[in-house]
C-alpha cells in the first residue's frame, strides 16, 4: 500500500492551513497514497496560550474537523490530522490527533501524552505545558490495513511508549512533529530510526518545516522508515511537500524475526546502593 507524509508550513490562522492541507493531500492522494499523515499543529501554529485562543475552538462543532473530514471524503482516503489544538474547559489545549476514515468519519483519537517542557541554549524556554494538558491513554487503531500506533513529535523520545504500542499489535507508527531546527538537527533522524529498529515497525514521520508566522523554524525533513531503520524516502527543511512511499507489512515481521527484541525483554532488578534493590521493567530494546 501507498502512504504520504504530509511536510507543511502552518501559520497562525486556521483558513490557508486547511487550504495548504488539501493541497498537499490532494497531491498525495493523486500519487496512489491511501493513508496521508499531517504534522503537529496542522491548523494552527500559533505563538501563545492567547494565539490558540482566538482561534482553536471545542471538540464539539469544531469547523477545522470538519472541513478535514470533509477532505478525507472529497479525496476518498485515510487522512490523518497530525494535530490540532482543542479548548478544554479548564483554558488550557488537548494537542490532539484525529485519523478520518474515506467517508469523512472518525476512525480514532489521541491526545499528545508527552509535554516539550525544555531550554535550549540560545533560545527561549518551552513550556508545552503551560499552554496544553497531556492526555494519559496510548492508542493502536485499526488504519487502512495495518494496525496503527499513534504519537505526536516530543512522544518520540520515550522508547517505552513505543514499545507498549508494538506489544499491542502496531505495525505502524505515527510521528507527527513541529521539531525546532537545533534538537532536529541533533536527534530527529536518529530517534526516529531508533524507535524504527526497537519495535521492528514502519514510522511515518510528517513535519512542520520551514519559517513560521510565529516567529518559530522548523526542520522539517519529513520521512518514511521500514522496521530495519531504512529512510525509504525524505524531504528536505524548507517548507511544504509530499514524501510518499510503498510499504509491505511483510518487513514487520521479518524485522522482528530477525531481532525479536519485544519478545525477549526480560524484567530485572536495579540495585540502588549498598544492596538495596528495586524492581524494573527493560523497556528499551538493546
Amino acid at each position: 500500500m501507498r502512504v504520504a507524509a504530509l511536510q507543511m508550513n502552518s501559520g497562525t490562522e486556521p483558513g490557508p492551513n486547511l487550504d495548504q492541507l488539501e493541497r498537499l493531500a490532494t497531491e498525495a492522494a493523486g500519487q496512489g497514497a491511501t493513508y496521508l499523515l499531517s504534522p503537529e499543529v496542522s491548523v494552527v501554529f500559533a505563538e501563545n496560550r492567547d494565539g490558540l485562543r482566538a482561534v482553536a475552538g471545542p471538540w464539539e462543532g469544531n469547523s477545522a474537523i470538519a472541513r478535514v473530514g470533509a477532505i478525507a471524503k472529497k479525496l476518498g482516503v485515510n487522512l490523518h490530522l497530525g494535530s490540532l489544538a482543542v479548548a478544554l474547559p479548564d483554558g488550557r489545549f488537548a494537542n490532539r490527533s484525529v485519523l478520518f476514515r474515506p467517508d469523512g468519519t472518525i476512525a480514532a483519537t489521541y491526545d499528545k501524552i508527552h509535554l516539550f517542557d525544555a531550554t535550549l541554549p540560545g533560545l527561549k524556554n518551552y513550556r508545552e505545558s503551560e499552554t496544553y494538558a497531556g492526555g494519559g491513554h496510548a492508542v493502536v487503531t485499526d488504519a487502512p490495513g495495518f494496525p496503527l500506533g499513534m504519537t505526536i513529535c516530543y512522544d518520540v523520545r520515550f522508547p517505552a511508549l513505543h514499545r507498549a504500542l508494538a506489544e499491542a499489535g502496531a505495525q505502524v507508527i505515527s510521528v507527527p512533529a513541529a521539531f525546532t531546527v537545533p534538537t532536529g538537527e541533533a536527534h530527529w533522524e536518529v530517534l526516529l530510526r531508533a524507535r524504527a529498529i526497537e519495535t521492528g515497525s514502519w514510522v511515518i514521520a510528517a513535519a512542520q518545516a520551514g519559517q513560521h508566522q510565529n516567529g518559530r523554524s522548523t526542520w522539517g525533513h519529513s520521512m518514511i522508515i521500514d522496521p530495519w531503520g531504512r529512510i525509504v524516502t525524505q524531504l528536505g527543511g524548507d517548507g511544504p511537500g509530499v514524501a510518499v512511499a510503498e510499504i509491505e507489512l511483510k518487513a514487520v515481521g521479518e524485522a522482528r524475526g530477525k531481532v525479536p527484541a519485544l519478545d525477549n525483554a526480560r524484567p530485572f532488578s536495579l540495585t540502588l546502593d549498598a544492596g538495596k534493590s528495586t524492581t524494573a521493567r527493560e523497556d528499551v530494546s538493546a
